[in-house]
């Protein structure tokens, strides 16, 4: 495998000359190890089917099985598909439109998900794109009145307003779906700013996707501040695009990176198989012994 890191400070390392279908325990360690380093790993020429898809990414982790099962595709529940290709009966497979805001994934659960796994299946002929935010970055360049906001503080994290609704919910006031969703998926909250841990660095855990405020401040000071730190996170230097092609699989570190898809254009078809893996070390740390042991 040769493993072409990013430009100094950008992300996203190339990895090609590797065949997923044989990729042992060890070299899934080492490919972690890489995604920590680099926050974003793009594997070029893959031809995975479903299953070596599934045990490829067991050899990087434990695998999610979303919480939504209209997302699951319905024979291999730990893949999330979003998709607006039909199957050959016509009916509908997981769930279209997915992602196309700023956010980290889980980043509304109690146990956000570690790492993302992305492995398209249809590309529009169009644009398709995925952009993301490093968020080591943002932290390191937050103005200092923003980063007194931040600073030693909790972060609220809903996930009900991404809600989308099913043919369940036809007939249902919306107030009912959404006291539904929030009985799932209570408001939680996460530290505003996390450490890493295996590299020890810090980052800023919000996103407008799904952060709706700061703990402790007013409704009338969230309202003031949090527009003010999303356009700082998401102004046009910070974003990194990915252009897919076929054959991409994209590996990245929700602790550090925020990612946005784009829109399909109208039209046309858009499928996409994403797995989460938990790498079962804790999400956020104040442990520099471990990023002293990992040699980062």
């Amino acid at each position: 495998m040769k493993l072409t890191p990013p430009p100094e400070g950008q992300v996203g390392a190339e990895a090609t000359d590797v065949d997923l279908k044989t990729i042992t325990v060890e070299e899934g360690a080492a490919l972690r190890a890489a995604v920590y380093r680099h926050k974003l790993v793009v594997f070029r020429d893959q031809t995975l089917d479903k299953e070596e898809y599934i045990a490829f990414a067991r050899k990087l982790g434990r695998l999610q099985v979303y919480f939504q099962k209209n997302y699951h595709h319905p024979q291999y529940p730990e893949i999330f598909v979003s998709s607006n290709v039909p199957d050959e009966n016509g009916n509908k497979v997981g769930v279209a439109g997915t992602g196309q805001y700023w956010h980290s994934d889980y980043q509304f659960s109690p146990e956000p998900l570690s790492l993302t796994l992305v492995y398209p299946q249809v590309l529009p002929s169009g644009k398709r794109e995925t952009y993301y935010i490093d968020m080591v970055r943002v932290y390191e360049g937050l103005p200092a009145d923003l980063r007194r906001v931040v600073d030693g503080q909790r972060a609220v994290q809903e996930g009900k307003w991404r809600y989308k609704v099913t043919p369940e919910d036809v007939d249902r006031a919306v107030v009912d779906i959404l006291a539904a969703i929030e009985q799932q998926v209570p408001a939680i909250t996460h530290p505003a700013v996390i450490d890493h841990p295996v590299t020890g660095r810090s980052s800023l855990y919000v996103s407008s996707g799904f952060t709706t405020g700061i703990e402790g401040l007013s409704y009338e000071e969230n309202r003031k501040i949090m527009p003010r730190l999303f356009s700082f996170i998401e102004r046009e230097e910070h974003v990194h695009t990915h252009t897919w092609r076929q054959g991409d699989i994209l590996f990245w570190d929700n602790r550090t990176l925020l990612h946005q898809a784009s829109k399909t254009p109208k039209g046309q078809y858009s499928s996409s198989y994403r797995i989460g893996v938990y790498d079962d070390l804790p999400f956020y740390t104040h442990a520099p012994a471990l990023a002293a042991a990992a040699g980062a």
